[in-house]
């Protein structure tokens, strides 16, 4: 028998009604959600993300509904590798192409969705890169008068240049005369990287 079939065949048996409790027995043990999904099938992570962002670049979806799916789809490339998916997916540049829309809020999650893929994870830092998130996130902590929107582009720029140092280059590569630092910025110093977030928090 299939594992998981036999496994929900365990779990009907374990929590039958017609089963008399014993006093001391522990409670009923729930079903492993992902368990579920492949054994009856439903839609993966990955179908998920791309339903997310379809939505998300509908001209039939109001912006209430494009801001929801937005969350969704940040909440999903939490995990490592989804965000990880993101280039298999084909996913990477419309995300990119997100952080110059003209809707404000929809520059806000695509900064967001930019932070949360790059943080602690070398191989979405290396994409964003590639992609050129890093002259657009520069540009929106700049220039971006909504103080919102700057402070997910400041989240993103930070995460995406600690501790990786092609990140680190090009960001001071961009960055206006004015904020930028003497010498080399290691990227492995967090001080460092901090105190250039600090000067474009500032603008100055």
């Amino acid at each position: 028998m299939d594992p998981g079939m036999n496994h929900l065949l365990k779990w009907g048996l374990e929590n039958s009604s017609t089963t008399v409790p014993l006093p001391d027995a522990p409670p009923p043990r729930p079903l492993d959600p992902a368990l579920l999904q492949a054994i009856f099938g439903g839609p993966s992570d990955a179908d998920l993300m791309k339903q997310s962002m379809a939505a998300i670049l509908s001209s039939d979806i109001t912006l209430e509904n494009k801001l929801t799916a937005f969350d969704n789809f940040e909440q999903l490339i939490e995990s490592i590798d989804n965000a990880n998916n993101l280039e298999p997916l084909g996913l990477w540049t419309p995300l990119v192409d997100l952080l110059k829309h003209e809707e404000g809020q929809l520059r806000r999650m695509a900064a967001w969705c930019v932070g949360t893929a790059v943080q602690n994870n070398e191989k979405a830092q290396e994409r964003a890169l590639v992609m050129g998130a890093i002259p657009a996130l520069v540009n929106m902590a700049i220039e971006e008068a909504d103080e919102n929107i700057r402070r997910k582009a400041l989240y993103a720029l930070s995460s995406e240049m600690r501790n990786y140092q092609p990140a680190t280059d090009e960001a001071v590569k961009v960055l206006p005369a004015r904020l930028k630092t003497e010498g080399n910025l290691d990227a492995a110093d967090m001080e460092a990287v901090d105190k250039v977030i600090a000067k474009l928090r500032e603008r100055r």
